[in-house]
């Protein structure tokens, strides 16, 4: 939502100032088609060749996040915490053995099947399982878990990443995409030096509509969204980090309930539940779970 305003404030202030100042909107008007044409087809052309098919398939997919904001709401993280509270619990009382029926096939499992949306982030749940299956494997070293874990998060984020960087190196190429689009003008109009002033003055005026594009599409859009959308995978990935969190806390030792509550730090802020909120949800899963 905000975002949308921003846009619409982006583009009022500026056009607006730029006419109550007695400028001429025609002209930008005019020369927007082809400016348009040479530095966003450079720009797409650019980003095109710069990055994988994942990559650009993902800055797509990336645009809904900027406008959306982040997957997970206050209810998911909550589910989350009741997930491995259940797991955590189950391994304290039965071992982890009575899990491998659940790790091997979460589909189908009692425990992963009552929180659906988290079933559907399937890093998550891999993350979970493998974790698990290395602990059935004897390994309980809290710190070799915990390293080996940190290693597979870094690749997740580093490759989730990877559109928001790409939107901010396409950002950082536009200023220069837009005085190509500048000289160009600037070579049509000094092919046209015998023209009349006013003829000459409006071929100039087209030409800088170039370099003005290039600026305003890379600070006033293109690099903001970059750094929304790299704002949301930051605090999406925050729901991976309990995992990490609850898991390594149950192997030193510690109760569900208190695994799940060091989990609960990690929460983002505006998503944390409050220890009661958390208590009513563990407290809320049926005795039979």
């Amino acid at each position: 939502m905000f975002q949308i305003i921003g846009i619409v404030l982006l583009f009022a202030l500026v056009f607006g100032s730029y006419l109550i100042s007695g400028g001429n909107l025609g002209v930008i008007l005019h020369a927007l088609p082809h400016e348009m044409m040479a530095i966003g087809g450079a720009g797409v052309a650019a980003f095109l060749i710069g990055n994988s098919v994942p990559v650009i398939k993902g800055t797509l997919s990336g645009f809904g996040k900027v406008f959306a904001g982040p997957k997970w709401k206050p209810s998911d993280y909550r589910d989350l915490l009741s997930l491995l509270f259940l797991l955590t619990k189950t391994m304290k009382s039965k071992g982890v053995i009575a899990l491998e029926s659940h790790i091997e096939n979460p589909k189908e499992s009692t425990i992963f099947s009552r929180f659906p949306r988290v079933m559907k982030d399937h890093f998550a749940i891999d993350f979970i399982c493998d974790t698990l299956r290395m602990m059935t494997m004897n390994l309980e070293d809290p710190h070799q878990v915990e390293d080996a874990m940190e290693t597979q998060l870094e690749k997740h984020h580093h490759e989730v990443l990877a559109p928001a960087h790409a939107l901010q190196n396409l950002a950082d190429a536009l200023p220069a995409l837009g005085i190509v689009a500048a000289v160009l003008g600037v070579i049509k109009t000094m092919g046209s030096i015998t023209e009349p002033p006013e003829v000459l003055g409006g071929m100039i005026g087209s030409a800088l509509v170039g370099t003005f594009l290039g600026v305003f599409l890379a600070y006033g859009l293109v690099g903001p969204m970059a750094t929304r959308l790299k704002d949301v995978v930051e605090e999406e990935g925050s729901f991976y980090k309990i995992i990490q969190s609850v898991l390594v806390a149950h192997l030193h030792g510690n109760a569900a309930q208190i695994s799940v509550e060091i989990g609960r730090g990690s929460v983002p802020s505006g998503a944390q539940p409050s220890f009661l909120e958390l208590e009513e949800a563990l407290s809320a899963i049926p005795a039979e779970a």
